[in-house]
Formats: C-alpha cells, structure tokens, sequence
C-alpha cells in the first residue's frame, strides 16, 4: 500500500508547470530589449536618406530665388527702353485725344437723338396735304419748320435726360444713355442745351413774326412735363401726344394752309396709342419704379385704352379721307385704298405690343419690322399717287 501511494508522489512533480511560464518569460525579457537594439542599429542608416534628400531639397529653393531675379530685369528692359524711345510715349496721349474727343462727339448726337427726328419729318409736312397748288416755297416752309421743332425737340430730349438721369439708372436700357451712363457729364450736357437753346431762339427771330408759338408752347408743356406732370397718369402720355398736334399746327402755319379737325384729330390718337404703348412695354419690361406715373396704370387697362384709341385712330383718318382731304374725284378713289393699309398699320403694332412683348419704339418698329416696312411703303405710294392726281 505504501508504494502503490508512492507512486502519485511522481505525479506530483510533473504537475509543476507553473514553472515553465517563468522559463518562457525569462528568455523572452531577454531577446526583447536585444530587438529594439537591433532596430535602432537598423534606423541608424535611415537618418542618411534623409541627410541626401535634405541636400536634394536644399536646391529647390534656389530655382526661386533664380525666377525672382529673372522677374527683376523684366521691369529693367522697358526702363532701358523707356528713355530710347520717348517720343512715341509721348505721342500716346495725343493719339489717345482724338479718340475720346470723338467719343464724346458720338455720345453727345446721341443725346440729342436723331434717330426721333424722324417724327418732325413724319408729321410736320402732313400741313401740305390741305394746300392746293403746291410751291417751292411751301416745301421751304415746310423744311424750316421741321428745323424749329428738330432743335426744340433736341433741347428737351437734353433736359429730360439731365433731369431723370438717377431714374434712367434703374432702367435697364435707358442705364446706357449717355448722361445716365457717366459717359458725358452734366456740365457738358448743360452747355450743350445752351447752345441748342441758343439756336432755338436765332431760328424764332429770323422766321415770320409770331409765327413761332407753336413751338413756344411745345417748350412750355415739356417743361412742365420734365418738372412733374411726367409723374401724373394719362397727363403724362396727352401731353406727349399734344405735342406732335403742335407739330403739325406749326407746319400748317408757316404754310398758310388750313387745319383739318379730324387730321389733327388722327394725328393725336395715334400718337397718343404710341404712348400709351410705349409705357404698357415699360411696365412688362422695368416694372414700375422706373416712372412714378406707371403706378395709375395696370396691363389690362392700358390694352383697353391702347385698343380704344387705335379705334378712334382709324375712324378719325377715314373720315377726313371723305370730308376734308382735298382730293380730285379720281383720286379719291385712290385714297380709300389706303383705308386697309391703315387699318393694318394699326393692328401690326398692336400685335408686335400685346402679342410679341414689343413696340418700344416706334421708330424701329417702322423701320426694323419687315411686315409695317412693306405696308407703310405701299400706303405711301397710294397716298403719293392721290395726291399727284389731285393736282394735275
């Protein structure tokens, strides 16, 4: 019994693992402080790449500093050319004079708007339509009214833009106006009116006497558009529209013909539906902070009235056609034919207004839309040939 218990006694020493791990951590302790020896011995020659790309990159700065002394003598050479040379820098500026004068000359035409002359030759001569037979010194009449209401026109045109040049800044399109633009000041604006001005008044003292008011009151209205009845609804377009009234009185005058009611009568609708047009594109395409006088107006009011007076405008042509045109028997005729013409003349515009958005200005539209081109060429031709036949 006693060496059957010995026996465990052998179990006992094998079961004495608990010393294996101190072996384990004894020999691992020692090879762990010997690794990173070895590895700072391997890092020892990693900090000699570095020393060779520090070198590298110690040239790279040097290119720089090259460019900076090749950006140096850049400025030299123009120096070095500068007192070569002198004459033509000096002849920069005086190139350079011409240039603005001449710009300054363009925008100056500009401001007195040529391109609205076109209305002085449109309704100044309509005086001759009543004045039987025809002479030379009609057609003389005739042109130096047309000169009078040129200049008149041309001095309000000045002054309006001096006056709403701060609105015209807010327009979109009347922003690139000269005044509104910078491009010409207002001291030469100024100068300019007084010169106009000056003209005006030379052309009122070498035509017949008293003759001239029609264009004084044509002033006078204008200034008292510019001065504030611009901003009061439908005052403002009646008043535009009085002037080409004035227009025609004027020519009729210096003619020493007589004054059709109803020609005047068609004479004021349709200037008075350009107007009216004119300010319902204003509203669609500014809105209507640019003109105070747009707030009394709505899109659908201004159609109604825009259709309202081309209806008055066709009525009051026709019937000057038949009652107060003087016109051979032929040639009346004639004439009604051109009754379609203005007819379709009307609605064209009103079409290019309400449909197409546009109608602006008259002027381009006469000249710019192919259809109006066509039909105001051949209301002219009938017209011309009415006229012909009359007075044969």
């Amino acid at each position: 019994m006693d060496i059957t218990r010995s026996s465990p006694a052998p179990l006992r020493v094998v079961t004495a693992p608990p010393e294996a791990p101190d072996l384990t951590v004894l020999p691992a302790a020692g090879p762990l402080p010997g690794p990173p020896e070895v590895v700072l011995s391997a890092t020892a020659p990693l900090p000699g790449p570095p020393d060779v790309v520090v070198p590298a990159t110690v040239p790279l700065p040097e290119p720089q500093e090259i460019v900076l002394p090749a950006a140096v003598p850049l400025p030299g050479p123009p120096e070095a050319a500068a007192p070569g040379p002198v004459p033509p820098t000096a002849a920069r500026p005086t190139a350079a004079r011409p240039a603005a004068v001449r710009g300054l000359l363009r925008d100056l035409l500009a401001l007195v708007r040529p391109g609205q002359w076109v209305k002085n030759l449109a309704v100044v001569p309509l005086a001759l339509l009543d004045v039987r037979p025809w002479h030379p010194g009609a057609f003389g009449q005739i042109g130096w009214a047309v000169l009078g209401f040129t200049l008149a026109s041309a001095l309000v045109y000045v002054v309006n833009d001096l006056a709403d040049r701060e609105r015209d800044r807010l327009h979109p399109v009347k922003r690139n106006r000269p005044i509104a633009s910078g491009r010409v000041s207002t001291t030469a604006a100024t100068v300019l009116a007084g010169l106009i001005a000056a003209s005006l008044t030379c052309w009122a003292v070498a035509g017949p006497a008293w003759h001239w008011w029609p264009t004084a009151l044509y002033l006078a209205l204008s200034v008292a558009y510019s001065q504030g009845l611009k901003h009061v609804p439908l005052v403002d377009a009646f008043i535009v529209a009085s002037g080409f009234v004035l227009r025609l009185v004027q020519g009729a005058l210096l003619v020493g013909g007589r004054i059709s009611e109803w020609l005047a009568l068609c004479v004021f609708a349709l200037c008075l539906m350009l107007a009216l047009g004119k300010r319902r594109h204003e509203m669609t395409a500014a809105g209507r902070a640019h003109r105070p006088a747009l707030r009394g107006y709505t899109l659908a009011f201004l159609d109604h009235l825009v259709v309202l007076v081309a209806a008055l405008t066709a009525v009051s042509y026709v019937l000057y056609l038949r009652d107060d045109a003087a016109l051979a028997a032929g040639a009346s005729f004639v004439t009604l034919l051109s009754a379609p013409c203005a007819v379709f003349g009307l609605a064209r515009y009103l079409q290019l207004l309400l449909v197409e958005e546009g109608g602006a200005n008259p002027v381009h539209v006469l000249f710019r839309d192919r259809a109006t081109l066509v039909n105001a060429t051949l209301w002219a031709v009938l017209v011309s040939v009415a006229l012909l036949l009359s007075r044969l």
